[in-house]
């Protein structure tokens, strides 16, 4: 008899096919389900943090959340987040800028007022505490094809000696050969012409025209307003002899691509009154400076792009924090924009070759220590993958008396898909300085965060493989930097990747923020804009899961330069080590004011004495973190400390 199946079991083998077909249709998502929980489950067991740390999001209120470009950590313990326009044109046409303070103590975030748009600006901290922030954007940049108006640089002479000349915004310049008319967008000041005397019989030479620079644009659209050759332009609007002595030149005015150009402005951020403070503008305008603080207190002002979209022709500034005011260095000296210029211990200045990009490929790029005062440049050879220089990240290794730099990753010339996997070693205290390379990075990473934690270790974090994360090459890995055994080891990985416009920042407590990214790209195809990541991760290292913390009870909060002082402490015996960390202020991962400085230590009854370096190069007036750490390297909470 040909054999039936129970209607049982027909039922059991039904069921079971469903079953099957089931699983074969969502084992995929049954996997990535299952292992994600497990994931979560494996990063927060105990054993896992202390040995790897562990990431969070910061809880962002939607009425704070910014494009945090630019972050400072105040001696208020507050974080000032900067955005500006933050890289958006919409926020640039509405005039909507943008700063937030976040407390990490209370959590609490409050909306700063912002005068300028300070999108790509430079700062750094002053010997007062405040910050001082010169520079951002005057115009968005406009690609070739998005330019309609041909425009340009003129050139405005005055040769007349006795008075300058305002030009208002809209002035007309009108070619003597070409006939085209060109209108200004800003008014320019041209400074009167200087006269010349013969040195030996003090007859007088020529008079040298005083010159001012401004953008112009033609008035009407079209191809036919471009000019390929130099032409002498008539400024309508003058009488008598300023029309001679007045006019203009410029060389090319064209439809192509316009740059982002730069401001004039300063301020002094005030983080008692929470305010911004203006100050005496800049001589140059500036768009992707650099700030670096000088061994007697004052800035000194680098690079950028000027107001017509140029760079700035080596034409570098001082600030003085007393009066207020900037002079030119009076020497020439030309970088890339935002180039990572550190102070030294002997007063001199180190340029790692680190640097965001604008300038030319083959001027200013090459590394090496600079005597400002001579204006004598002295390379330092050996860097690996010199070519690859551009959003790198340099860092001063612990303790700043070695003056040992690291030197990580880091890209091809402007939108280059090459990166570098290289990390390289200099120490300028070698009668020769050179490069070396150190351990390598697991894959090729531009723009890498580099912070430098209270254990003598370095945080490395972030970065994308190529340009602005083009291709999804965000890479999602922490790393640990040792600076004893030059060796990475991996920690917990962050769960945002973090590409351009990108930083971190160390906090008092002992834990890192890292902010921004700006990708390209939404997809992979590189066929949607990317968008602004907005939201904030705060690392916790190892050290932090290891049980009780060092903790200071006591002290002063003054130290000066060679003096000692005493902090009262139930942990002496445990404490091996203190020093002063220098408060970040960190934009494109360029930071020229993290330094670690070691301090002397001994055990006293009732606590421990600290005595800070007499060297003002090496510990520059300002504000400090005082940590101390153990034997196991876990350290207490920053102790905010004045050296004055």
């Amino acid at each position: 008899m040909k054999y039936r199946p129970s209607r049982r079991t027909r039922r059991l083998a039904i069921g079971t096919a469903v079953v099957l077909a089931l699983a074969a249709t969502n084992g995929p998502w049954l996997y990535r389900f299952g292992a994600r929980h497990y994931h979560t489950y494996a990063v927060n067991r105990p054993e896992y943090r202390a040995a790897n740390g562990h990431w969070d999001f910061l809880d962002v209120p939607s009425g704070h959340r910014i494009n945090t470009i630019h972050a400072a950590l105040l001696h208020t313990g507050k974080v000032l987040l900067v955005a500006g326009s933050g890289n958006d044109r919409r926020n640039f046409d509405a005039k909507t800028f943008r700063s937030v303070l976040w407390d990490p103590r209370t959590g609490a975030f409050d909306d700063v007022p912002t005068p300028k748009d300070m999108f790509c600006a430079g700062h750094t901290q002053l010997p007062d505490g405040k910050l001082l922030i010169a520079g951002g954007t005057k115009r968005y940049e406009k690609l070739e094809g998005d330019v309609t108006k041909a425009g340009g640089l003129m050139i405005v002479h005055n040769e007349d000696p006795d008075k300058p000349v305002t030009l208002p915004a809209g002035t007309r310049f009108t070619g003597r050969e070409n006939g085209r008319t060109y209108l200004s967008k800003d008014p320019v000041l041209v400074p009167r012409a200087t006269k010349v005397f013969d040195k030996e019989t003090g007859a007088f030479l020529r008079n040298d025209a005083g010159l001012g620079r401004i953008y112009v644009e033609a008035r009407k659209s079209g191809a036919r307003y471009e000019t390929g050759t130099e032409d002498n332009y008539r400024i309508a609007g003058l009488s008598g002899s300023d029309t001679r002595n007045v006019y203009g030149i410029a060389q090319k005015l064209a439809l192509d691509k316009k740059d982002f150009q730069g401001i004039r402005d300063a301020f002094e951020f005030d983080p008692v009154a929470e305010r911004y403070i203006p100050v005496d503008p800049m001589n140059e305008a500036r768009w992707y400076p650099t700030l670096t603080t000088l061994e007697d207190g004052r800035v000194l002002s680098l690079s950028g792009l000027d107001e017509i979209g140029r760079i700035v022709p080596g034409k570098d500034e001082i600030y003085d924090p007393r009066t207020r005011t900037w002079q030119y260095t009076g020497v020439i000296r030309r970088f890339p924009t935002y180039p990572a210029v550190f102070l030294m211990n002997d007063g001199r200045l180190f340029y790692s070759g680190s640097n965001a990009g604008y300038g030319p490929a083959d001027e200013g790029r090459d590394p090496g220590i600079w005597d400002l005062g001579t204006n004598t440049f002295t390379k330092i050879p050996g860097l690996g993958d010199p070519e690859l220089m551009e959003t790198s990240a340099t860092v001063r290794l612990p303790p700043a008396q070695d003056e040992r730099f690291l030197v990580i990753g880091g890209g091809g010339v402007g939108e280059s898909a090459e990166s570098s996997a290289k990390s390289r070693l200099v120490d300028l205290r070698a009668p020769h300085p050179e490069f070396r390379d150190g351990a390598a990075l697991s894959e090729g990473t531009r723009y890498p965060g580099a912070t430098l934690l209270p254990d003598d270790s370095v945080l490395v974090t972030g970065g994308s493989a190529d340009y602005r994360g083009r291709g999804r090459s965000d890479i999602l890995r922490a790393q640990l930097y040792d600076p004893a055994t030059d060796t990475y080891r991996r920690v917990a990985d962050p769960a945002v990747g973090r590409d351009y416009h990108s930083g971190s920042v160390l906090l008092p407590d002992g834990r890192v923020m890292v902010f921004g990214s700006d990708p390209l790209y939404a997809d992979e195809a590189g066929t949607r804009p990317g968008t602004f990541e907005q939201r904030i991760e705060i690392y916790t290292p190892p050290y932090l899961y290891r049980g009780p913390r060092p903790e200071l009870t006591a002290g002063p909060d003054r130290i000066r330069r060679g003096g000692t002082a005493l902090f009262t402490t139930r942990d002496a015996s445990s404490i091996t080590s203190a020093k002063l960390i220098r408060p970040s202020a960190v934009t494109h991962v360029t930071d020229t004011d993290q330094r670690s400085v070691a301090l002397g230590l001994e055990k006293v009854a009732g606590g421990i004495t600290v005595t800070v370096p007499a060297n003002r190069a090496l510990v520059p007036s300002g504000w400090y973190m005082l940590f101390v750490t153990d034997a196991e390297g876990t350290p207490s909470e920053g102790s905010w400390v004045e050296v004055p």
